[in-house]
């Protein structure tokens, strides 16, 4: 048979997803499995959102724009004027999810063998997007041990060369919880500047910083405006992952053009996902609050039950909703995969992601795990125990 592609090959599986026929194997046998390994936000939807599908009263489910209807681009400006990002509506382009969003940035930025400056860890995908456009992901380590702040400015520049064409930050930042400051965001500014990149910004964590930091988009740093392409999606602020709806920003006519070619190519984004969308701009600010008091005592909760587990340390996340967390273990895809396939306390195991899929650099990571806290405290608390069990029969049966 013909072979498949290099690109194929190449493509990384997914460290958050590719255990999941042994969480489901588990399951099948009535195992209680915790998901500690996805984003995947457990609080309800808007009201206003569930409604507005409930409502659809459309004889035909049509093709939308394909930069997405101009309702929903004109109450998103509305949106982003509450954080200080002035927009008009020809600035947006409404994507399938803000994965579309990053994909559609680098296939119009980037060439093949471009290449793309990202501090690691980071989110796994950056790096199967960039396979996907021939592009290279060069990466700057931070460390545990700083919480994963920035990484000094000279060490991006030990990087660049003649073909490094942007550097790529998500802030705040999954999978580590770290929130830039306003001082790492000026140095960013001044390296694009300096040596005229683009800036790619993930920021679909924004509603959730809990401490003082204060959030600094990209779109906020004046002299860079057409270097910044902005990533957004609803999925996590209001719990709207299944809906696939996303943003790209940016204020590069040429580059909007761009980028609509390969929206035309696909048609559309979801139509059902729009109305959702943006029927949840309307919901009360109660709404968000909630969220945040959830997640911010979730946080809380987890990072001081993790560290009272022997040999377990977590920094604590300043923002989104993830940790990594290092465990006394020498290999965490191992011993992920072994509490899905060989662990069981009191009919329960957990699912966990391991933090190698969040690192280029090998060796990096190996004794880490990203852990999500989108279940409630009880359930975390439950997890955390399966957790300290599990770490105590792996030191004795595997190591």
């Amino acid at each position: 048979m013909p072979d498949i592609s290099m690109r194929g090959y190449q493509m990384p599986a997914s460290p958050i997803r590719k255990l999941a026929p042994l969480s489901d194997a588990a399951k099948a046998e009535g195992v209680k499995v915790y998901h500690l390994n996805i984003g995947q936000p457990d609080l309800p939807s808007p009201v206003t959102a569930l409604d507005a599908i409930r409502s659809i009263d459309r004889i035909t489910l049509e093709y939308s724009p394909s930069d997405g209807y101009l309702f929903y681009r004109k109450n998103l400006v509305e949106y982003y004027k509450k954080f200080n990002i002035n927009l008009s509506p020809n600035e947006i382009i409404v994507t399938a999810g803000g994965s579309e969003a990053v994909l559609y940035a680098f296939m119009a930025c980037l060439n093949p063998g471009d290449e793309i400056i990202v501090p690691e860890p980071a989110y796994a995908n950056y790096m199967a997007f960039a396979i996907s456009a021939g592009a290279v992901i060069r990466t700057i380590p931070s460390d545990m041990e700083s919480n994963f702040a920035l990484p000094e400015i000279e060490e991006f520049e030990k990087l660049i060369n003649e073909r490094t064409k942007g550097i790529l930050i998500c802030n705040p930042n999954n999978p580590t919880g770290y929130v830039y400051t306003p001082q790492e965001m000026e140095k960013i500014r001044l390296l694009v500047k300096k040596y005229n990149l683009y800036l790619f910004s993930d920021e679909v964590y924004r509603e959730f910083i809990y401490n003082d930091t204060p959030y600094i988009s990209a779109c906020h740093l004046e002299g860079i405006e057409e270097n910044v392409v902005l990533i957004d999606s609803v999925s996590k602020r209001y719990s709207e992952c299944g809906i696939r709806i996303g943003a790209l920003i940016t204020k590069n006519i040429k580059l909007h053009d761009t980028v609509m070619k390969f929206c035309q190519a696909r048609l559309s984004p979801p139509l059902i996902g729009q109305i959702a969308a943006n029927a949840s701009l309307s919901e009360d600010s109660s709404y968000m609050q909630r969220n945040f008091k959830e997640y911010k005592s979730r946080r809380d909760f987890l990072i001081d039950r993790l560290n009272k587990i022997p040999g377990v340390y977590s920094p604590m996340p300043q923002g989104a909703f993830y940790t990594l967390a290092r465990l006394p273990i020498d290999d965490a895809d191992k011993f992920c995969a072994w509490c899905l396939s060989d662990f069981r306390y009191e009919g329960q195991t957990i699912f966990m992601a391991p933090a190698t899929g969040f690192y280029v650099t090998p060796g990096l990571g190996t004794n880490e795990v990203r852990i999500a806290y989108v279940l409630n405290t009880e359930d975390l608390d439950k997890a955390l125990t399966v957790l300290e069990k599990a770490l105590e029969e792996y030191k004795n049966v595997c190591m």
